[in-house]
């Protein structure tokens, strides 16, 4: 069998602010609940949202989207007037990346985890 990966969990302060965020941004399906979690389903990997009480410890989930996901995913960014950057130390504010020839951009979730958006795979 080939090593995939199938699911991740996700901390958050509020498990439906943040699995809704994301789904929404996205375009995909509405989170689901699945026993303690919100379940946002992307193809055959899962983000399973949690709620965590402690302090959260930003995390970095970067998406590979066709171009036309990578339009309207970014023309939802800019509705909301989210902050976004061509890099993940956010030194290009208010700028997209063209890494291997193709697009990119980093934006933050009510958590303060580093979610990106590419066009292409990195050294690709």
């Amino acid at each position: 069998m080939t090593v995939r990966l199938n699911h991740t969990i996700v901390r958050s302060r509020d498990k439906g602010e943040a699995a809704g965020f994301l789904a929404e941004i996205l375009g995909v399906a509405e989170p689901a609940p699945y026993g303690p979690f919100l379940v946002v389903q992307l193809g055959e990997v899962s983000l399973d949202f949690a709620d965590e009480r402690g302090p959260i410890a930003p995390q970095h989930y970067a998406f590979l989207v066709g171009e036309p996901e990578f339009d309207a995913i970014f023309g939802r960014i800019r509705e909301r007037g989210l902050d976004y950057w061509a890099d993940p130390f956010r030194q290009r504010p208010g700028e997209i990346n063209t890494n291997d020839g193709g697009r990119g951009v980093y934006w933050l979730d009510p958590n303060g985890h580093i979610l990106e958006i590419i066009t292409r795979p990195y050294g690709g």
